[in-house]
């Protein structure tokens, strides 16, 4: 370890606390205590030696080397309050008062130690303080005048020095005092060159930050053009630096979120306060990767800088908030379909009402009455007709359970596709021919066109049938008397494309977009004209998905409507999870199924 190492060291042990963290203030206590600490206890030490050449001292001598204490008590008492300032101001009246009492001594103004009050200020330029420097200039200047005084009242004793000894002391004055300065000026460049290399590192500090944060920095003038634009931009928007100056941030901003970015630095600038946006802002394709351009979400927050000139500036800092806008967007979604489960359930609830309890209230009605036959001399004629009514209720209740348990069962994924070969003609000549006397009853004309070269397909017969059936029901329930229902079928490609077409009342365009959804009914719920839970198109969708086919519906409100079924004539069951859309109805569904069976409990 080099002396050096080890002055610096016990110098940095007599610093006060609050110059130990910080670098430059540490260099200045340091510059501040070395020089007075080092020379006093070099001049305390020679003193002995002094002594044995010089012998006696004189009072003068005495009163010299008694000030040499003077700059310890000061670098103590910086090191116990840490007052840089203070210090600064007490050497000053130190050095002043010393100066004060040799010139004093040796012939007032004209004393060789008068030199050394132009070292008094330049030692208070260490300080960098103005209020110290013009205190130790008006210190200076004050002795000066006093020294000139009390030499032209001849007011100062007349020293007894010969000339060559004049001369000589002349020469040690100047000579110290130059020495003395160039010891400050010494100190001064250290204190420059330790606050450059602060600055030095501070700014490759900051630079470094500014170039591993994720988040991009900007300086923009009042009119928005970006000034400064940290590394951080390149990651973010795809872009080199350079391109993002000027106005090539602003032409990446999306039309319609201009005016709310041009606001927000606008406000900024002028109200001086932070303010914060949103706007999507055009990112490039990365290099490397197939991907293009597309729009990312930004959050800027922008604040006012504060500029000598008083040209109004503005800091701002972009995020990549993209992520958080898509999670913002599933929320919404999972909202919507949490409104659309609870008005499922209230659909529920108000449709199944009404299938539920009318049969049940027949069967308990006719069976009571069956009951009491002896007391309301009910003959046979009559017996049988309330026994039919009693079955054909029943036959009701069972198909509207039935529909909802095969509705449960696709929503749990445990509906079981049996496929096999079949023909599609038979079955579909076999669904029309058991709706004909519904349709002849309805006055509704119902059409059917199979060709007889309809290949065997590989499928579920019975789902085939339930498809059929349920469609060409509802074809035939919404159809007004006069109209007709065409029910077709033909093969394109590899796929059967079955289609049920009508004239009947039609679906309008709001609810078009939810025909299929469980328990969904177009129309008001409570001014439907006719029965049913709207389960129908509902199990014929999960039965097609369950195929691997698909669906669509084309209707206009008073024209009719076509739904067209496309079933592959080649079928291979594979797991499927449940759809999503069902899924987000199960609560719903099981709640309302819950409601229902309690509502039909008690009325029974």
């Amino acid at each position: 370890m080099s002396v050096l190492s080890i002055i610096r060291d016990c110098l940095d042990a007599l610093l006060h606390p609050s110059a130990r963290y910080d670098a430059l203030t540490r260099a200045r206590h340091r510059a501040f205590m070395a020089p007075r600490l080092l020379g006093s206890l070099a001049l305390l030490a020679a003193f002995p030696v002094f002594l044995a050449m010089r012998g006696a001292p004189t009072a003068l001598e005495v009163a010299a080397f008694a000030w040499l204490i003077a700059p310890i008590l000061l670098s103590w008492f910086l090191s116990r309050t840490g007052r840089y300032e203070g210090a600064h101001v007490l050497s000053s009246l130190a050095l002043a008062g010393f100066v004060m009492v040799v010139a004093a001594a040796t012939g007032g103004i004209e004393s060789f130690a008068a030199v050394w009050l132009i070292v008094i200020p330049l030692e208070a330029a260490l300080s960098a303080s103005r209020r110290v420097v013009a205190f130790s200039f008006a210190l200076a200047m004050s002795c000066a005048a006093l020294l000139i005084v009390l030499g032209h009242y001849h007011m100062l004793p007349v020293p007894d020095l010969g000339t060559a000894l004049r001369g000589a002391l002349t020469g040690f004055g100047v000579v110290s005092a130059i020495f003395y300065a160039a010891g400050l000026a010494f100190g001064a460049e250290s204190l420059a060159r330790t606050t450059v290399s602060l600055l030095y590192v501070e700014e490759d500090r900051y630079r470094l930050l500014a170039r591993n944060m994720s988040d991009m920095i900007s300086r923009h003038s009042r009119n928005g053009a970006v000034q400064f634009v940290s590394p951080a931009a390149e990651t973010m928007v795809g872009a080199p630096v350079a391109r993002l100056l000027g106005h090539g941030l602003f032409d990446r901003v999306h039309v319609a979120d201009r005016p709310a970015y041009l606001t927000a630095l606008s406000d900024a600038a002028r109200g001086g306060e932070a303010r914060s946006v949103e706007f999507r802002l055009r990112r490039d394709a990365v290099r490397g990767q197939n991907q293009p351009a597309d729009f990312i979400w930004v959050e800027m927050r922008c604040r006012p800088l504060e500029q000598a000139s008083g040209e109004a500036e503005v800091v701002a800092v972009m995020r990549d908030v993209t992520d958080r806008k898509v999670q913002e967007e599933a929320l919404e979604l999972a909202r919507i379909a949490a409104e659309q489960a609870d008005a499922s359930k209230t659909r529920f609830l108000a449709t199944m009402s009404h299938e539920l309890r009318t049969p049940l209230n027949a069967i308990i009605g006719f069976s009571e009455m069956i009951v009491q036959e002896d007391v309301l001399m009910i003959d046979a004629a009559r017996r049988k007709e309330y026994a039919q009514l009693i079955n054909d209720s029943g036959q009701h209740l069972l198909s509207v359970v039935n529909g909802i348990l095969d509705m449960s069962k696709m929503e749990t994924g445990n509906f079981e596709i049996s496929p096999e070969p079949f023909a599609p003609r038979a079955a579909l000549l076999n669904c029309c021919n058991l709706l004909a006397l519904k349709a002849r009853e309805s006055g509704v004309d119902l059409v059917t066109r199979a060709p007889e070269d309809l290949p065997v397909m590989n499928g579920d017969p019975r789902a085939f049938k339930q498809i059929a059936l349920n469609l060409v029901a509802n074809a035939i329930k919404f159809t007004e008397r006069g109209g007709s229902v065409t029910v077709s079928a033909v093969v394109e490609g590899s796929r059967l494309m079955l289609r049920v077409a009508d004239t009947g009342v039609g679906i309008a365009a709001d609810d078009l977009k939810r025909i299929g959804d469980p328990f969904f009914q177009a129309g008001k719920t409570y001014q439907r004209k006719h029965e049913g839970t709207g389960l129908g198109l509902s199990i014929v969708k999960g039965l097609v998905g369950l195929h691997n086919g698909e669906i669509n519906v084309q209707s206009k409100v008073g024209e009719g409507t076509t739904v067209t079924v496309a079933l592959p004539l080649s079928f291979t069951p594979q797991a499927r999870e449940p759809s999503s859309n069902i899924a987000t109805l199960k609560p719903a569904l099981r709640s309302g199924l819950q409601d229902q069976a309690h509502q039909v409990k008690k009325s029974a």
